[in-house]
C-alpha cells in the first residue's frame, strides 16, 4: 500500500470509531464532521484540520492524539526499525548507552525504539522506556520523556534498580515541565527510601543526592507560583538543596567526577537564592555575588559545555529571580539585563530547552518591567533564529505557550496575510 492508501485507511479507521463511540448512524457522523457521507475520507489521505479537530471532539481524545494516529511511523520506518531490533536487547542497550554519553540523542531515540521491539520482559521493556526517556530529555522533548517514563513504571516485573532510576527520571521530567507538587512528591518518595536505610554504593547516593536536589529546587521554584507560603517553601528549598550540595561535593571527592562538582555548584546558587527570599542576606547583595560569579564564564563560546557551565547558567536565572524580587529602578534593569543575556548565550552553548524557556521569559519580564518604569521598552527584534528557538520552546513547555505568543506578537515576527 502507498502512504496515501496507509493514512486513508487510518482516517476510516477513526471516522468509524467515532460513529461507534457515539452511536450515530453513517449521516450523522458525517453531519458531526461537516462533511457529505460519501466524502467523509479524503482522497489524499491528508485530512484538513477540521476533520481531525471534529475527530477529537467525537472521540473525546486530545487532537494530537488523533493526528499522531493518522501520521504515525510509516510501515518502511517501522520495518527499519524493526531490523534495528535484530541485533538484540543487550547489544543495543549498550549503543543506545554510548549513544546517550556522546549527546547523539536523535540517534539514541531509534535505537531506544528499536530496544522496545526487542524486549522479551517487563524489564526489558521498563528499561527500553528509560532509554527513550532519556533520548527525548536530551532535546527537551519533556512530555514525551514523562510519557515513555510512566509507561516503563506501569510494566510488571521491574527490578528495584530499573524502578529507582525511572523514579529519578520521572521527577526530573516533572520539573521540568513545571509540575512542581508532582516532582516534590515523587522526589519525596526517593529521598524517604534513604531514611528507612543507608545508601548502598554510588549510585544509591546518586539518586539520593538527587532526590533532595529535585525537592529542593521543586520549593525553590514554588516561592513564585505559591506566594502565601513562600517562606516556607524557601526554608524547606534551602534545607534540601544543602544535603544535595553536600552529598554531591562528596561524591565528586570520590570518585574524582568534576559533573558532580558542578551540581554541587548549581545547589550553591541556588541556596543563595532562597537566603535571599528569607531575608538572610540582602538580595542585591545576592545578586552582585552572582553576578561575580560569572565571570568565570566571561567567554561562553570557548567554554566547554557540561554540568559546571550549566550551572553557571542556572546562577543567572537565580540572579534573575533575586532581582526581580528584590531590586527596583536602575539596580534592577542593570542586573537582569546582564543575568537574562547570560542565561541566553548558556542556553545556546548547551542546547539546554529548559534555559532557553527561562531566557525568554526572563527577557520578557524584564521588557515589561522597563515599560511599567519607563513607558517604554525598547524595540524587540528577533531574527529567524531566535524565532525558530521561541518556536520550539513553546513547543516543549505548555506552559510558556502564551508567553511564546506575546513575545512573537511584541517583535512583530510573524506576517498576517
Amino acid at each position: 500500500m502507498s502512504r496515501d492508501e496507509v493514512r486513508r485507511d487510518r482516517v476510516s479507521q477513526f471516522v468509524d470509531l467515532a460513529r461507534i463511540y457515539r452511536n450515530w448512524t453513517r449521516v450523522q457522523t458525517a453531519q458531526a464532521l461537516g462533511r457529505e457521507p460519501s466524502k467523509v475520507v479524503p482522497e489524499s489521505g491528508n485530512p484538513k484540520l477540521d476533520l481531525v479537530v471534529g475527530l477529537a471532539e467525537a472521540l473525546d481524545w486530545d487532537v494530537g492524539d488523533v493526528a499522531e494516529g493518522i501520521w504515525k511511523d510509516e510501515a518502511e520506518q517501522f520495518q527499519q526499525v524493526e531490523a534495528i531490533a535484530a541485533r538484540g536487547f543487550a547489544a543495543l542497550d549498550r549503543e543506545a548507552i554510548e549513544a546517550h554519553r556522546a549527546g547523539e540523542y536523535r540517534r539514541m531515540c531509534e535505537l531506544a525504539r528499536a530496544l522496545l521491539l526487542a524486549a522479551q520482559t517487563g524489564g526489558e521493556r521498563a528499561t527500553a522506556s528509560n532509554r527513550l526517556a532519556g533520548a527525548y530529555d536530551g532535546i527537551g522533548r519533556y512530555t514525551k520523556a514523562l510519557a515513555a517514563l510512566q509507561r516503563g513504571l506501569a510494566e510488571i516485573g521491574v527490578p528495584a534498580h530499573v524502578r529507582m532510576m525511572l523514579e529519578v527520571n520521572l521527577a526530573n521530567a516533572h520539573y521540568s515541565l513545571f509540575h512542581l507538587v508532582e516532582a516534590r512528591a515523587v522526589a519525596n518518595t526517593l529521598v524517604e527510601r534513604f531514611s528507612a536505610r543507608a545508601p548502598e554504593g554510588r549510585s544509591d547516593r546518586v539518586v539520593q543526592a538527587f532526590g533532595h536536589f529535585v525537592r529542593g529546587q521543586s520549593e525553590r521554584r514554588l516561592i513564585e507560583s505559591d506566594p502565601l507560603s513562600a517562606n516556607e517553601h524557601a526554608q524547606n528549598g534551602r534545607a534540601d538543596l544543602m544535603i544535595a550540595q553536600s552529598v554531591y561535593g562528596a561524591l565528586a571527592k570520590a570518585y574524582d567526577d568534576s559533573s558532580y562538582a558542578g551540581v554541587a555548584n548549581t545547589c550553591t546558587g541556588a541556596i543563595m537564592e532562597c537566603d535571599a527570599a528569607l531575608g538572610l542576606t540582602d538580595p542585591l547583595v545576592v545578586a552582585e555575588t552572582l553576578a561575580e560569579g560569572l565571570e568565570q564564564v566571561v567567554d561562553v563560546a570557548n567554554y566547554p559545555p557540561g554540568d559546571w557551565l550549566e550551572s553557571y547558567g542556572w546562577w543567572a536565572v537565580y540572579g534573575c529571580n533575586v532581582s526581580l524580587r528584590g531590586l527596583s529602578g536602575p539596580e534592577l534593569n542593570r542586573h537582569m539585563a546582564v543575568f537574562s543575556n547570560k542565561v541566553g548565550e548558556i542556553a545556546e552553548r548547551t542546547e539546554n530547552w529548559s534555559m532557553r524557556e527561562r531566557a525568554f521569559t526572563f527577557e520578557h519580564l524584564r521588557r515589561q518591567r522597563m515599560n511599567e518604569s519607563m513607558g517604554h521598552s525598547g524595540e524587540w527584534l528577533l531574527d529567524d533564529d531566535d524565532v525558530r528557538t521561541v518556536t520550539g520552546t513553546m513547543g516543549r513547555f505548555p506552559s510558556f505557550r502564551e508567553t511564546g505568543w506575546r513575545i512573537l506578537e511584541s517583535a512583530r515576527a510573524l506576517h498576517t496575510a
